[in-house]
């Protein structure tokens, strides 16, 4: 597995790769963002790790051209306890999942294991719901449109599908979502379930997300809570 680490900090960059080189990975590092991108444009990647705070161009510009380019190579973002606003924009903009600094090394590896393992756990499967198609080797949803899904988009979206024929509780799905991850809550859930919720409309689905904050949520075809 190869990785790309953006981090200007040369010290904790030199902590990071050998921790990685370590752990089996194969790892370029760049320390700004400019670095970066011309990596990603010369270098095929399983994983990209980006600060956000670095000269140059940021880790949300450098995601920005990623994703700007149609590269769906999975994005970790690293981002300080402060940059709230920040870690919400590098989602929208296509980040898969982000880690707060400082961080434990074991915490990263764990993310980074789960992130360079999904495209092969999740094969080349389709998935279909009423009239959407949700394939796994692109993250792609379509209807009458295609759009591009995160990965923890993918995965909320991929336990509704599979269980369809329950309502699902906030709290099953940080279970198995996010693997009861510390810093997710309730509103990271319903932050999600709205970006898939405009992601649907997107696509011109007639599937909706039925539930409430804190609450259960379903995957119904549009129409069915009316039956």
């Amino acid at each position: 597995m190869k990785i790309l680490l953006a981090e200007d900090t040369r010290d904790l960059s030199r902590v990071l790769c050998a921790a990685l080189n370590h752990a089996g990975y194969d790892v370029d590092a760049a320390f700004d963002g400019e670095e970066a991108l011309s990596l990603i444009g010369e270098n095929s990647y399983d994983l990209l790790i980006l600060d956000i705070m670095m000269p140059k161009k940021t880790g949300l510009e450098v995601l920005s051209e990623v994703r700007g380019r149609n590269n769906i190579t999975p994005v970790l973002m690293l981002t300080a306890k402060s940059e709230v606003d920040d870690r919400v924009a590098g989602l929208d903009a296509g980040a898969d999942d982000y880690l707060t600094k400082p961080f434990a090394m074991k915490e990263l590896l764990a993310r980074v294991r789960a992130m360079t393992r999904r495209k092969t756990e999740y094969g080349s499967r389709e998935l279909h719901f009423g009239d959407l198609t949700l394939r796994s080797d692109n993250f792609e949803l379509s209807c009458e449109n295609a759009v591009r899904l995160s990965v923890k988009e993918f995965e909320l979206l991929q336990i509704l599908i599979l269980q369809r024929d329950r309502e699902l509780e906030t709290a099953y799905l940080i279970e198995h979502v996010w693997q009861n991850d510390p810093e997710v809550k309730d509103d990271t859930v319903w932050l999600y379930v709205s970006y898939l919720r405009g992601k649907l409309l997107a696509v011109s689905s007639n599937a909706v997300i039925i539930g409430e904050k804190g609450g259960t949520y379903r995957l119904i075809e549009g129409g069915a809570e009316d039956e």
